[in-house]
């Protein structure tokens, strides 16, 4: 018996929400995880290298859908599904996989209004909702990478679908304030967190060694990694920035050549696709139980009476999941 509880350990785990125990939730060929992928995938960078780890990742993700939703950088709800659109046609899955217009405003601004049929944000939501509704045992996972609006949205149209869901978000500083995912809708991460929903946060931590800001790269090292490391398509697309690319390796050096760099040495961080990596392998950061805490004038208050739980990630191992990104490309 003890070697099997060892065996069960060690295969991988999801956090409870309502316990400090950790339960087993690993994705495998066999037995891949329902995935929905909610992105404001025209802000930066990010967002477009998470999708491509996601899609090199088929053997361990079953893709529902990819929402998109817009935030204050990078156009309006069209242009973030557009650019989604980019990377899922690079990788032949534009005719397989749902890509679904998501909120252009923010969760105050259209909450009263989701009873109108077409409200801001309704073809995105009302999936979500559908889908959550699929999975009564094995929970559908949503990687959060932008505002939780969408989210928020779904939950108060049907509160119901919260037990449903496992919810991770790549977002804030949390225990400090900031963080660009936060405050793009502060309104609507408060909502979630006041839900029973799974939650999960993976944090950025500017400038810090805790957060998925390590999880950095050099316009070097994608010059040296990059080039043709995925199969070409017929048709060409057009990239975010001009240009014809028939595979995703070329338009991220594109994209890498368009961008700012911080830091010594000069470096982006892939903050997103770090999310999408300790979904796949739960071993490359560590996860904290704490009190669910709520955000009042922009800066955390902690409630350690509260007996609701949430999960923060923290402490991610660059070096393995950078690794496996390049690889899961090459392999793709």
């Amino acid at each position: 018996m003890k070697i099997l509880v060892s065996i069960v350990l060690l295969s991988g785990f999801i956090i409870s929400n309502t316990s400090t125990e950790v339960k087993a939730q690993t994705a495998s060929s066999k037995n891949k995880l329902s995935v929905i992928f909610d992105t404001d995938a025209n802000n930066e960078l990010d967002d477009q290298h998470a999708m491509a780890y996601l899609f090199s990742n088929m053997d361990y993700f079953d893709i529902k859908a990819i929402t998109v939703n817009a935030t204050s950088g990078g156009g309006d709800v069209h242009e973030q599904s557009n650019e989604a659109e980019r990377i899922m046609t690079l990788f032949n899955v534009n005719n397989k996989i749902p890509l679904l217009k998501g909120a252009n405003k923010s969760f105050t601004e259209i909450k009263d209004e989701i009873d109108n049929p077409n409200f801001d944000g309704f073809k995105a939501v009302n999936f979500i909702i559908s889908e959550a509704k699929k999975y009564t045992q094995e929970k559908l996972v949503v990687i959060a990478v932008g505002k939780l609006t969408n989210m928020a949205l779904a939950l108060k149209k049907d509160s119901s679908i919260a037990e449903n869901i496992r919810l991770v978000w790549l977002g804030s500083n949390y225990p400090n304030p900031g963080e660009y995912n936060l405050e793009n809708d502060i309104e609507s991460m408060n909502y979630v967190l006041n839900t029973n929903i799974e939650f999960e946060m993976v944090t950025v931590s500017y400038g810090k060694l805790t957060g998925t800001d390590v999880v950095r790269v050099t316009q070097k090292e994608i010059n040296s990694n990059m080039p043709g490391i995925t199969p070409k398509i017929k048709n060409p697309i057009i990239g975010r920035h001009g240009g014809e690319f028939d595979n995703f390796g070329d338009y991220s050096i594109s994209l890498f050549k368009h961008i700012d760099y911080h830091g010594n040495p000069p470096s982006r961080a892939l903050y997103d696709m770090a999310a999408v990596a300790i979904v796949k392998d739960p071993k490359w950061a560590k996860p904290s139980i704490i009190p669910c805490p709520i955000m009042i004038d922009e800066n955390w208050v902690e409630q350690p009476d509260n007996s609701r739980k949430i999960t923060v990630w923290e402490y991610f191992d660059k070096e393995e999941i950078i690794a496996d990104f390049y690889n899961s490309l090459r392999k793709f």
